[in-house]
């Protein structure tokens, strides 16, 4: 079916930084740039028809102008295209949702002419059972997809009268405009200074002869003894779950590659400002985490506070002055997907050391291209367990040291919890 929307806006701008941000990564990933689509899954609140649904999809994508963008990409830089209306396509389908969602990301985008936003519509009988939503990264970043699917939840029970006391949260035109003038200039000014004073190399810049084929992979950890251990290791030295990962990645990375000073780009939300938390767009970017690792963990921690609040400073910045300048360029990346931190919690050792046997890992991806040489995404589940990934590019990490560093970190943070000998890390 094909949902019609309508809008009282449109217009043309630069891309923001954030978008800048993606778009660059798109380039240097494609044509496996696949690999940035993202999606959720929608149960769908009480009996609804598709009718019923498609209204209420029409009423978000009318109120979030990222879903109704396109690019421009016929002069010398990408233009964001914002229309006011038009139709989008929407599959009905009796699949199950995981499969939809799988199938519905598995292709990338034309920026030029897909809408940045698929849906397909799961169907039990007469009625809806699941809304299954793909989005482009170009129109958006995890967080600001779970605020569009909170909307589209409140559109279907509700109807647009539910949101309308809520003031819109400005456009990515908006947002646009505002980085270009001089408040925003004057933002990216102070964030350049914080990557300029950083000698300018990549962590992993060692060429190896042991790659594997296609060269990029990933290995994924899934753990509750780690789940359980973070969140000890963040009670212990009051800090958080993400900057206890963090940290423990700057360290493994330091030390597997030899480097006492290590830098990491950890990917921040930047929606600190208050007329950003709403949006929905794509705001995420690398901020620059540096931390001289040649010391015990408990040390690192203590440091590595401070260097986190200067990565979120860093992490508000322009793309561009990026390319000019000589900043740092370490291609290796921190990305933690979880929506919200568990938090700190005490946990007996003897519960962490009984989990341990339940650890896994997996190879769940193979391409070409990567925009870096080595990230590492974390990610919760159902369950209660860790998920944490190592993507790397096989000609500078290759498969047994992907291994070796997720194992490092679970043994790493298990013994830092009291539950297990500190693994050989040199």
């Amino acid at each position: 079916m094909i949902v019609d929307f309508t809008a009282p806006d449109r217009g043309t701008a630069p891309l923001t930084w954030g978008q800048s941000a993606i778009w660059d990564a798109i380039g240097k990933t494609a044509p496996d740039d696949h690999y940035f689509n993202f999606g959720r899954i929608l149960a769908v609140p009480g009996t609804r028809t598709a009718d019923q649904i498609a209204t209420a999809l029409a009423a978000l994508v009318a109120r979030h102008g990222a879903l109704r963008t396109r690019l421009d990409l016929d002069g010398p830089q990408p233009l964001q295209r914002l229309a006011d209306r038009g139709g989008l396509p929407v599959l009905l389908t009796a699949e199950d949702p995981d499969t939809v969602l799988a199938a519905l990301t598995a292709d990338r985008y034309d920026y030029a002419a897909d809408w940045p936003l698929r849906v397909a519509l799961v169907t039990r009988g007469q009625w809806i059972s699941h809304v299954v939503l793909a989005f482009c990264h170009m129109a958006t970043d995890g967080l600001g997809s779970e605020i569009a699917v909170r909307d589209l939840r409140m559109l279907i029970l509700r109807g647009a009268a539910s949101l309308k006391a809520a003031a819109p949260a400005p456009s990515p035109l908006d947002l646009a405009h505002w980085q270009a003038g001089p408040d925003g200039r004057r933002t990216a000014r102070r964030a350049a200074e914080l990557w300029e004073d950083f000698p300018r190399q990549a962590m992993f810049d060692r060429f190896s002869e042991d790659q594997a084929q296609p060269p990029v992979w990933r290995a994924q950890l899934t753990s509750p003894a780690l789940g359980l251990a973070v969140r000890a290791v963040a009670a212990r030295h009051r800090t958080s779950t993400s900057t206890v990962l963090l940290a423990a990645t700057a360290a493994l990375v330091g030390r597997h590659t030899g480097r006492g000073t290590c830098a990491v780009l950890p990917i921040v939300n930047n929606r600190f400002r208050r007329d950003t938390t709403r949006i929905v767009s794509t705001l995420s970017q690398e901020g620059l985490f540096a931390l001289d690792v040649d010391r015990d963990f408990g040390a690192l921690l203590r440091e590595a506070e401070p260097a986190t609040l200067r990565a979120y400073r860093s992490a508000f910045h322009d793309p561009l002055d990026r390319a000019a300048g000589d900043w740092v360029q370490p291609r290796c990346c921190f990305n933690d997907m979880r929506f919200a931190d568990p938090g700190p919690a005490p946990c007996p050792a003897e519960d962490i050391a009984r989990a341990l046997p339940e650890t896994t890992l997996s190879w769940p991806l193979s391409q070409e291209k990567l925009n870096c040489r080595f990230c590492v995404h974390v990610s919760g589940s159902d369950s209660g367990s860790l998920e944490v990934s190592v993507t790397a590019d096989t000609r500078y990490l290759p498969r047994p040291g992907m291994e070796r560093i997720l194992r490092d970190m679970e043994s790493l943070l298990v013994a830092e919890a009291g539950a297990g000998p500190q693994p050989p890390l040199g």
